[in-house]
Parts: C-alpha cells; structure tokens; sequence
C-alpha cells in the first residue's frame, strides 16, 4: 500500500501530539548532553503494551516537554521541543 512520509521541521506541541495519537512518528532532535537522537515513538494507545499504559495522575503538563512511548526501547521518553530537529510521520 503507498505509504507517504512527510518530514516536517516545523511542528506545534499540539499538531505533533494529534500525529503522535494518531500513528507512528519518528523524531530527530538533541538530548541534554549534546548528542543527537532519532526515537521511533507514538502515543496510539494500541500500540502502547498495557502495564505501560498512562496512569491519571493529574499531573501537570509542561508546554516544553512531550513525553511519548519509545517504540523500540518499549517505555516512556521525554524531550524538549526546543531540541526537535525533525519529524517523519506517516500519512
């Protein structure tokens, strides 16, 4: 089936959150330490195994930061939007 893959380099907090609820994005951007990081992560929850499922804590988001499932890892990753170098999503 075609596929269409769209790099995008920018992206708002919440358009990127819609994409990330809705599919499988890769991100491109820069750890605290300098260093760069592709990350294969989603927020689909079918993707997501269940003990890792979020939890209502009511916790406050933070604006700078999103927090998504790492896909390969298979656990909860952060980082700041400030740092995001690029996005691929699937269309």
């Amino acid at each position: 089936f075609p596929v269409t893959i769209k790099i995008c380099m920018e992206i708002g907090r919440e358009e990127l959150k819609n994409k990330l609820l809705n599919g499988i994005v890769v991100l491109e951007f820069t750890k605290s330490d300098g260093s760069d990081r592709k990350m294969c992560c989603t927020l689909l929850e079918s993707e997501i195994p269940q003990e890792k499922k979020p939890k209502n804590t009511g916790k406050r988001e933070n604006a700078k930061v999103l927090s998504v499932f790492d896909l390969e890892k298979q656990d909860w990753r952060s980082f700041k939007m400030e740092s995001l170098k690029s996005v691929l999503f699937f269309k």
